[in-house]
């Protein structure tokens, strides 16, 4: 899927340019980002659209931003580290996001797998998400407002699943509704010593792969 026939809006200008993000993914593969259908989504992918008019001068650059609630947008880096990781060994027909937040990382998605289905546990968050997706025609996004910790069961199994926020650990019920030889790519860890984990299933178990430090809003339950 690509983006570049997005509205003139999408399109931005000055700091929010098509050259913005073309400098943005300069810098991207300059710090080790080398799958180019990760790239190429995200060269196209509006992200100034995902967070607030008044912060759009900064979307650009290579870092988090506030969205709300306490919430933010990962950066760009880490979207794109996270996204590569999961279809490194192929390309997902059904991926399973939890933390919708801005709907940045389900929209990077939507550009490279079948359908992505995403769970928010703050309403307020989702509602605006929704309205971007459907701004950028991104038929190929369900979403949920629920307890993201509890994932989707009645829409498992994945073949892909991502989690957006770190919690001490794996969940169980998350990993319940992996595929048999699914992935999943979660932040694992307390505040300040978070690690990028990825999961595989195969015949003979779990494989769990350590991809390196990162930083998340903590997985929180319940619903708001």
């Amino acid at each position: 899927m690509s983006f570049s026939h997005r509205n003139r809006e999408a399109q931005g200008s000055g700091m929010t340019s098509q050259r913005a993000r073309d400098r943005m993914v300069e810098r991207l593969q300059a710090d080790g980002i080398g799958d180019r259908r990760v790239l190429e989504v995200i060269r196209h992918l509006p992200r100034h659209q995902f967070i607030d008019e008044a912060l759009a001068s900064r979307a650009y650059e290579d870092t988090a931003l506030p969205i709300g609630r306490g919430q933010t947008i990962s950066q760009p880096w880490v979207v794109a580290r996270m996204t590569e990781a999961l279809i490194e060994t192929r390309l997902p027909a059904r991926v399973l996001e939890i933390g919708t937040g801005s709907g940045y990382q389900a929209a990077v998605l939507a550009g490279l797998v079948g359908t992505v289905y995403t769970v928010e546990r703050i309403e307020e968050l989702l509602r605006s998400a929704r309205r971007r997706f459907r701004a950028l025609k991104l038929d190929n996004i369900r979403s949920r407002h629920d307890d993201g910790r509890l994932g989707w069961p009645e829409e498992s199994p994945f073949d892909a699943i991502l989690v957006t926020a770190a919690g001490p650990e794996l969940q169980a019920a998350l990993l319940a509704q992996l595929a048999p030889d699914g992935c999943l790519i979660a932040p694992v860890g307390p505040p300040g010593r978070q690690t990028l984990t990825r999961i595989r299933a195969g015949e003979d178990g779990w494989t769990r792969e350590d991809l390196g430090p990162v930083s998340f809003v903590p997985l929180l339950g319940g619903t708001g």
